[in-house]
Order: C-alpha cells, then sequence, then structure tokens
C-alpha cells in the first residue's frame, strides 16, 4: 500500500520514522512519500519536504514566513494528490496538518490517520471539532487523551509511548561516563544538562537564561544538547564561554550521563523523566508578564510538561514566562542536589513510566493501521 507521511519537526521525524519501519514489518509493499526529515528518509520512499524548510513557531515567526507556509501547503496538497496514497498519517504538527486533512478528506476522499494527537487539551480544544470531522482514526500516545477524546464522543486508541521504545532499544545503554566524556571532549566534572528546544526561538529565548542559571554551579560542566536540524553556528554565541559545551546527536546518552537537567518544555521532559535525571522545566518564548497571564486564563489543563500531566501531580517545577528567570531557575536547581527533592522526583518519575506501559507503541499503531486498511 502507498503511504504519505507528514512531520514537521525534528521529534516528529523520529517518532514517523520508527512508524515507518513498523509498517514496514506489517506491509511488506508499503510505499512511502513524506514530508519530514532525515531519519524518515533512511526508511526509504521519498522526501518531499524536509522539516528544517517548515518549522515556524508562533504568530510573529508563521506571519512573517507566511508565503513559504503558504507555499509549503499547496506543495503538499498538489503531491499528495498527484502521488494518491491509501491513507494520508499525519505526526503532530496541527497548524500544518489539520488544514491537509481537511482538503484530503473533502477534496480526495482519502482515509486519514493521525498519529501522535495534537495538544488541543491544552488549548484550542476548538480543533476537536476537525479531528472528528476529518480524522478517520487517531493514535494516541498519552494515556489521559483516551478519555479527553471521550468528552468529545471520539474514541480513540492508546498505542503506548514511542519514546518509551525509543528508550529500551537505545545504543550506549550501559555506557560509563569516562568514555562518554572522553569521546565528545568533555572535562571530568559532573555535568548539568542544557535542553532548550528544537526550534531557533526556543534556543534564543531559553538557552541564555538556562546558562545564567547553571555557570555559577562551578563544580559542574553545562553542556548543551545539539538539536537536529539546528546550524551550529547557533549555538556559537553561547560557547564563547567555555565552561559551556555542545554535543550533537547524543542527546540520550548525555542525559545518562548528567547529574541534572534543564529542560525546556516538550517531549524532552518525559526523556529525561524515563532516563531518571532530576530537572527542572522551563519555557520562555516572548511576551511580557501580562501576555503570560493571560495565557494561563486560557491554558485547559493545570500543568505543561508531559511528566506531570501523566502524572497528574507536580512531579517537576515548571517555570514558565515571566517566572523563567535566571534566579528562580537557579533556586530551583539547587534543590535537587538535595537527597529528599530527588528521591521524591524519581518516586513520581516511576508513577510516569508505569503509566505509560510497557514498549510496542509503532508496532501497535502500524498493526492497527494496516488491518483497519485491508479491511476498507
Amino acid at each position: 500500500m502507498k503511504y504519505y507521511l507528514i512531520a514537521g519537526e525534528a521529534s516528529g521525524d523520529l517518532h514517523a520514522s520508527n512508524l515507518m519501519r513498523a509498517l514496514q514489518q506489517e506491509d511488506a509493499n508499503a510505499e512511502f512519500r513524506f514530508f519530514g526529515g532525515d531519519l524518515m528518509a533512511s526508511c526509504g520512499g521519498t522526501l518531499v519536504k524536509h522539516y528544517r524548510d517548515m518549522a515556524y513557531m508562533g504568530f510573529i515567526p508563521v506571519l512573517m514566513n507566511l508565503d513559504k507556509v503558504l507555499a509549503n501547503m499547496r506543495l503538499c496538497k498538489q503531491d499528495i494528490a498527484a502521488f494518491r496514497p491509501d491513507v494520508v498519517i499525519l505526526i503532530d504538527y496541527p497548524g500544518f496538518n489539520l488544514k491537509i486533512a481537511k482538503y484530503v478528506k473533502r477534496r480526495l476522499g482519502i482515509p486519514v490517520y493521525y498519529y501522535i494527537s495534537p495538544k488541543i487539551w491544552a488549548w484550542k480544544e476548538w480543533r476537536v471539532k476537525s479531528i472528528r470531522r476529518y480524522v478517520d482514526r487517531l493514535y494516541s500516545i498519552l494515556p489521559f487523551e483516551v478519555s479527553f477524546y471521550a468528552k468529545h464522543d471520539y474514541t480513540v486508541e492508546y498505542v503506548g509511548n514511542p519514546t518509551v521504545d525509543e528508550l529500551a532499544v537505545r545504543p550506549y545503554a550501559d555506557e560509563g561516563f569516562e568514555d562518554f566524556t572522553a569521546e565528545c571532549g568533555l572535562g571530568k566534572k559532573p555535568i548539568i544538562a542544557l535542553l532548550a528546544g528544537s526550534r531557533v526561538a526556543e534556543i534564543d529565548h531559553n538557552l541564555p537564561l538556562m546558562i545564567e542559571a547553571a555557570k555559577t554551579f562551578h563544580d559542574y560542566q553545562l553542556v548543551i544538547a545539539g538539536a537536529p536540524g539546528i546550524s551550529p553556528d547557533q549555538y556559537a554565541p553561547y560557547l564563547q564561554d567555555r565552561s559551556v559545551k555542545v554535543v550533537w546527536g547524543k542527546t540520550y546518552r548525555l542525559l545518562q550521563q548528567s547529574r541534572v537537567a534543564l529542560v525546556t518544555s516538550g517531549t524532552a521532559t518525559l526523556e529525561t523523566a524515563l532516563l531518571r535525571v532530576p530537572q527542572v522545566v522551563c519555557y520562555r518564548l516572548g511576551g511580557g508578564k501580562l501576555f503570560y497571564k493571560t495565557f494561563e486564563k486560557i491554558l485547559k489543563v493545570p500543568y505543561v510538561s508531559l511528566v506531570n500531566l501523566i502524572a497528574d501531580s507536580p512531579v517537576v517545577c515548571e517555570l514558565l514566562g515571566y517566572r523563567a528567570t535566571p534566579e528562580n531557575l537557579r533556586r530551583e536547581l539547587t534543590s535537587l542536589f538535595e537527597e529528599n527533592t530527588r528521591k521524591k522526583m524519581l518516586a513520581g518519575y516511576d508513577l510516569v513510566a508505569e503509566r505509560l506501559g510497557a514498549p510496542g507503541a509503532p508496532k501497535n499503531a502500524a498493526r492497527s493501521m494496516v488491518a483497519a486498511l485491508r479491511t476498507r
């Protein structure tokens, strides 16, 4: 069968690539065409547009690049129509993907499957109407989404969480600290990991805060996890301080060797938790105190980090917007070195792991997708 997949950022590229491999196991004749990245390309098929040319985040960046956004959308629609796949599989990226879903269902009559739901339970809950109307099947990777969608009279299938799978088969799981630091040219001090997001805007707003907060811990070295698709030039200004280093393509290995981490909210918070690294979550992206006060009022959930949402309790500290100051980050970071704080957080991580369940998300999703397509 012919599959058209759309992923608009680095995490989507990773999850989609694992799904593609699982689809190949279920369907020996699987043919792929996609918007995505290098990991998806490694599975075979045709890469039509790379996510690095699509990852515009926030109202202003989107507005400034509106011509490119619209051009990408036109290209995607035309390419799907020409390819005539058996199914279009969307991976997160709702601003783009839900518009494609509408076109595919209304104009082409092709089934639309969603793997990794948009986070409409946090805000923009009204998007559930589009999902009900244009998405035939939704495969959830977060257990609490099942009850959320049930409330809206829409049935979704929880297939497990792909991060659990990715960590279960990661290489270098038994690597030692000295081997890692020697390969990466790092020092011998314990590591504070800095995960500042996967988009340029996230890095620009969060990484300076992280470095300012952590650089006073002189007995530690600060190591940035370089984000896929981001130019090394983006990090160059932050490496003038010799106590700050960056490593590429080794995020799991870095976290595994870190004492604590500062993490921008997103999938990285869950990865950090499953690797059992105490963390402070921070997220700042322009706007002043009034902007964030307004945002807090429209937020539909009590937390923003996946760790806290899955646990349904404040396992990790979240510093958002104007609260994400170097002083606040430094205070919370200091607390992570206290044994009682670490034990409590690790216990919360255990609860998160239990609720996510065993590995198997891509395989479960692929098996369900192929079965559904074969019975059409």
